[in-house]
């Protein structure tokens, strides 16, 4: 992955007109193959203030965030998520605030520090969980992606090839066969990509959410399963402060779900990790696979 330290020129002309003078461009998140996104950092010449540019993967994915920066971010807390200050739909590209602080994944907090943050993290994912209206076409369009999660997970496993053995596709089937008839779970308006790479986290003790490329109408619990998949796993604390400040917990039919959509996330993550050279997301998803084998994931 090779990142560049300066924007492509039409893009800087409309970021300049858009937010006057900046000195610094650092891109943060460069492209690795096709359908990713491209991100970078911009600062005033005095240092004061930063923004992002952030070039969406794709159409689907530029609508898709600024529906979230317009309709879900104005419900949470100030600082809890970036402001969209501007989009030019030609080039897919969205002009951000910068919120403060690191990604929680690149941190080595106290433990009571680090519990914080993942209280904090669930308050506000809650509050975005809240926004948005969902309309019955929405809660319709819903069901049709579990309607049709069975027919994903094969063409995961398509590509998958030997990567999962029979064991696996089996109990991944079992599992994954069951999102359409789970009955009623608490729907909400997802993040998509919960999980402490999005997680910043500041010397103030300030959490906010970035990256909502995926955000959409969606069962509620599905918002864990990354969180489950990594964090919670071999730290139980981390899941209780966070399911405090989001202020309930799973009942038994969303633990349940959490189980089948952790199914079709692991097969997910193998696919899409491969493709990008992304090894986290690889061991991601052979850890959930793993853990999903023994009967160890809730």
């Amino acid at each position: 992955m090779r990142l560049l330290n300066h924007l492509p020129d039409t893009i800087d002309a409309w970021a300049r007109g858009a937010v006057g003078a900046f000195d610094t461009v650092r891109e943060v998140h460069g492209r690795r193959a096709p359908g990713t996104c491209r991100v970078w950092e911009l600062t005033r010449p005095d240092r004061s203030t930063r923004f992002i540019v952030k070039v969406a993967r794709n159409a689907t994915a530029y609508r898709t965030e600024t529906f979230a920066y317009r309709h879900a971010v104005p419900a949470v807390p100030a600082g809890g998520a970036p402001l969209l200050l501007d989009c030019e739909p030609a080039h897919f590209a969205l002009l951000l605030t910068a919120v403060p602080g690191h990604p929680l994944r690149e941190l080595r907090l106290p433990p009571t520090e680090e519990r914080e943050a993942y209280r904090r993290a669930g308050a506000l994912l809650a509050r975005i969980h809240t926004a948005g209206e969902l309309t019955p076409q929405r809660r319709a369009a819903v069901q049709e992606v579990l309607d049709r999660a069975p027919q994903r997970l094969e063409r995961l496993l398509h590509v998958c090839g030997d990567r999962v053995g029979s064991r696996e596709r089996a109990l991944l089937r079992a599992l994954v066969a069951e999102l359409p008839h789970l009955g009623p779970l608490p729907i909400a308006f997802v993040h998509g990509d919960a999980q402490p790479r999005n997680l910043m986290w500041s010397a103030a003790g300030r959490a906010a959410w970035i990256d909502f490329e995926r955000a959409r109408f969606a069962p509620a619990v599905q918002d864990f399963v990354r969180l489950a998949a990594g964090p919670w796993a071999d730290r139980p604390a981390l899941r209780s402060a966070f399911l405090a400040g989001y202020g309930r917990r799973p009942g038994p039919v969303e633990r349940h779900a959490l189980r089948c959509f952790a199914a079709l996330d692991a097969a997910g993550a193998l696919v899409w990790g491969a493709q990008q050279g992304d090894a986290e997301i690889v061991a991601r998803g052979r850890r959930t696979l793993a853990r999903l084998t023994e009967g160890e994931f809730a």
